[in-house]
Order: C-alpha cells, then structure tokens, then sequence
C-alpha cells in the first residue's frame, strides 16, 4: 500500500456551473497552483445546464449532432483532457490539481491514475458501493463510438463489472489535471441521441451495447444520493487514502479573474471548441 508524509490540500464544491466555465474554472485553479498562489486542490461539480464535452483529440463537428445538443438545449465544449465524449448531466465531477512533483501523481499518467482512483473507490465504499478498481483494459465495443463510457480504462472505477467513474488527465508545465465523471442518475445512454452515427441501427445496437458496460451511482446504490451528500463522502474518501488534510475553501478573486479571462478568450471560442 502506497504511505504518504500528511499533506494539506484545499477541497471546493463549487456547485453547478455552465461547462465551459467548469472548464476555465479547472484551469484556472491549475495555473493558480502552479503560481504558488494557491495549495494543491480538489474540486467537486456539477453542470448546469446539460452539457456535451468531448476530449481533445475529438472532432466537434465530426463527432458530435450539434442540431441535436442545440435544440435539447445543451452547452458543448471540449475538454483540455484526452478521452472520449461525455454527457454530463445528472452526475458529480471531481478533479485534482497539483504539481507533478506531489507524490500522490508523480510518476506515469497510469501510475497516479492508480493512486487518485483510490481516493474514489474508498469514498464509494463510505457510500454503501462495492466498487473496484479496474486493473486492466478490458473489452471493446463491437462498434466504436465516440462516447467515452463504453468500457473501463487502466484503474477506473467499476461496479460488478459496469463503469462508474471515467476520468481523463493533462500534465502541463509541470502540472496535473485530473477530472473524471461520477454519472449520479438518469440514462446512462442518453450521450448516444447527441453523437452522430451511420445509421439508426448502429445507434440502437450502441445505446444497447453501452447499457451493458456502465451504470450510475443510484442503480449501483438502489438509492439517488444528494450530490453534496457524494461529494462529501468522496472527498474523507481522499483523505483516508491519500493521507490528506483537506481544508474546505472557495475560489480566489485571482482565480475568479483567471477563470472569466479563460472562459472569454479560450472555452467559449469556436477556435478552442472546433479545433479539429
């Protein structure tokens, strides 16, 4: 088992926000640690409204049914993380920002993945959920999609072999930025009605296939749990695991100030979101 020297790190819930904002939000909160300015982080979200993301190596256009987000009245952006695309609705995000000299994500990208998925899995365990650390690749779609709950990755977080937890991570400047989606409630295959397909065929086999493969917190629990009532669990979760001393905080005004500049002159462009 991984020991650490006890480290105190900020914890926010900075509640539901439009997702290009969550975005910035991220971060900004990121080049805020890495100015010294403020402690290493962990943040817990929601969006609001409903918002499409997709990784950074996607194609908004190519990828995504803009009429189709558009007209349900959903925001869109992409992410400055890999993966594929989420819909994040009815879900708690967390995210972790700190220097990749924090011994809780040096290393390789799988190896931190494998530490931080520890926080989660205890803060799950708190909730009454018997979730496991997934080990290993395992299984493909028959079809590829774009949709980024489709099958568990190195260490993320599954339930009787369903995911439940997909996150995704960006090193920069000496910098980590891990987030990763916690779907609360709702239908899991809602993401395919918004991602284009070849056919209508190919969309009902999808929406079956990722049935099978994720779920949500409240059919893994048989219960909808409050999003600060999982956040809260999520986050002694951390502490436990992590040997963390989290002390609960707000956004700075440097940080605020970061966030709208980044929201203004980057996640809310048609150059950053159609950037492929």
């Amino acid at each position: 088992m991984d020991t650490y020297e006890r480290a105190r790190w900020r914890v926010l819930n900075t509640g539901h926000l439009p997702g290009q904002m969550n975005m910035a939000v991220d971060e900004a909160i990121m080049l805020s640690v890495l100015e010294g300015r403020s402690p290493p982080t962990l943040r817990f979200y929601g969006w609001a409204p409903f918002c499409l993301s997709i990784g950074y190596a996607q194609s908004m256009a190519k990828e995504v049914d803009l009429d189709a987000v558009r007209s349900a009245g959903f925001d869109y952006v992409r992410r400055p993380t890999g993966g594929r695309a989420i819909l994040h609705g009815d879900e708690l995000t967390y995210s972790v920002l700190a220097p990749q000299t924090e011994p809780r994500v040096a290393g390789s990208i799988v190896e931190s993945y494998r530490r931080l998925s520890l926080g989660l899995v205890e803060g799950l365990h708190l909730l009454g959920v018997q979730a496991l650390q997934s080990d290993a690749l395992t299984g493909k779609l028959e079809e590829k999609s774009a949709a980024c709950f489709d099958a568990p990755s190195h260490y993320e977080i599954t339930v009787n072999g369903r995911k439940l937890v997909g996150s995704a991570q960006m090193r920069r400047k000496g910098m980590v930025l891990q987030h990763g989606s916690l779907p609360l409630c709702g239908d899991i295959t809602r993401i395919i009605d918004y991602l284009r397909m070849p056919d209508e065929d190919t969309r009902r086999r999808l929406r079956a296939d990722l049935r099978g493969r994720a779920t949500t917190l409240a059919e893994a629990l048989g219960r909808a749990a409050p999003f600060d009532e999982v956040a809260a669990a999520l986050a002694v979760g951390f502490a436990r695991r992590l040997n963390l001393e989290l002390t609960t905080g707000e956004l700075t005004a440097h940080e605020r100030q970061l966030a709208e500049e980044l929201y203004r002159d980057k996640y809310h462009t048609d150059e950053w979101n159609f950037l492929r």
